[in-house]
């Protein structure tokens, strides 16, 4: 992972702010934001929180040094005094937050930052980038495990994102529970296994389809997944088997009459001797499409598109908002905004999930004050400046899809219909 800065990944505004903040010297009251969702997009029944792991990494790395510092000055975007501050920068507040994998609703707290105003809201645009966009495609990754009804999914979106982008939909959807991505860098930096073999380019480069099945075969070996859609789909899945033989591990098909092109697909591999090939689609595929193929002989999905934008929901609607703060007296106060349509509850939470006989029952939000009547949701992140390592890397990644695993048991069964509708769990304020 590189270590350059993140210090720039930001709207001005939150630089303007602080500015001002240091001239009427208010910049280092202590105060208390949050990061919630104020709706779950595309009206879903769960949203799935993604990008924790991600942001402490960019959060060690907010530093001003003197590249972004000189840029600033050159551009006039704040006064000298400001980035005197900029240059001193680290952030030394406390971060508490939900588990990343843990399945969210309207309102929860996902992210509490209590710090002073100035360290605490120069973070806000990188907090909203990278967990509206994570969890956008957790959520709808999320869709697609519980379409496939326990059948392996493999992301493959990398040409349909931009770069970056990519290597964290990779990560977003493994957490969600898919079992492997295409995206090598994903593989190095957070530990997803990865997987790929050929594709219709490979089959076109050679002079026959046997040729390009024979060359994939003996670089790759018999366990490999042989592309059979290029030209003619049964006569290349009797090719593959004959070059393969009846130990090929699968064949991929990428278009047509998916349901109608898997059942003919599987009766001629049968009728080879080829019983334990698997079969796995590709194909634009997103929640429905798979949901559609329950009953279809289908082994395996890879999907693309649909799964690093959101599948139609490519942001999560978070918002970063200040709801306590110390007045000049020092006593602690709850600010909230009061606009219609936007207006959001002040006061620290206390986030607990209510269950009955392990099923979840409600999101109920403690106000200012914290119980103990159910699953506590918050954990401490950062503590004092200090990030929490196990958060952090491969091993952060596998914790996140664990906890993502569990923590969707226990939702109640309504949880995994694809029709658009309420929270499968009503908010509650105490």
């Amino acid at each position: 992972m590189s270590d350059a800065s993140t210090a720039l990944l930001t709207d001005q505004y939150e630089l303007t702010m602080v500015d001002a903040a240091l001239r009427a010297g208010t910049h280092d009251r202590p105060s208390v934001f949050e990061a919630f969702a104020r709706r779950l997009p595309g009206a879903r029944r769960y949203g799935v929180l993604a990008g924790t792991g991600r942001l402490l990494e960019l959060i060690e790395r907010f530093r001003f040094e003197e590249a972004e510092l000189s840029w600033l000055r050159e551009h006039h975007i704040v006064s000298e005094a400001t980035l005197d501050w900029l240059a001193d920068y680290r952030f030394s507040g406390s971060i508490h937050g939900y588990r990343e994998g843990e399945v969210f609703f309207p309102g929860s707290p996902l992210l509490v930052v209590e710090a002073g105003f100035a360290e605490a809201v120069v973070l806000e645009t990188l907090i909203l980038s990278v967990l509206n966009y994570d969890s956008a495609v957790a959520t709808a990754a999320a869709r697609m495990v519980s379409a496939a009804g326990g059948r392996p999914l493999a992301e493959m979106g990398s040409r349909r994102t931009g770069e970056r982008s990519a290597v964290a939909a990779a990560r977003a959807a493994y957490i969600a529970g898919f079992s492997a991505t295409s995206n090598i860098e994903a593989g190095r930096t957070w530990g997803v296994p990865t997987m790929g073999t050929a594709a219709h380019s490979f089959t076109l480069l050679h002079d026959t389809e046997e040729q390009a099945f024979r060359a994939q075969v003996e670089a790759l070996g018999t366990g490999t997944t042989l592309l059979v859609d290029t030209y003619d789909v049964s006569r290349a899945v009797e090719t593959a088997v004959r070059v393969a033989g009846t130990g090929l591990g699968a064949v991929r098909i990428d278009s047509g009459d998916l349901p109608e092109q898997v059942a003919a697909v599987r009766a001629q591999l049968d009728s080879l001797g080829a019983t334990e090939t698997r079969i796995t689609v590709t194909s634009d595929l997103d929640e429905y499409t798979i949901a559609a193929m329950a009953a279809s002989p289908v082994d395996s999905f890879g999907v693309g598109t649909s799964v690093v934008t959101g599948s139609g929901s490519p942001a999560s609607g978070m918002v970063y908002k200040l709801v306590a703060r110390q007045d000049a007296a020092g006593e602690w106060i709850s600010v909230a905004k009061r606009s219609a349509l936007k207006g959001t509850v002040g006061g620290r939470k206390f986030p607990v999930r209510q269950l009955v006989d392990g099923v979840a029952t409600a999101e109920v939000i403690h106000v200012g004050h914290a119980e103990h009547d159910g699953r506590e949701l918050l954990v401490p992140l950062v503590v004092d400046g200090a990030v929490e390592r196990q958060h952090l890397g491969a091993e952060g990644t596998r914790a996140a899809r664990e906890h993502r695993a569990a923590a969707v048991a226990e939702l109640p069964p309504e949880a995994a219909r694809l029709s658009r509708g309420e929270p499968v769990l009503p908010t509650v304020y105490v």
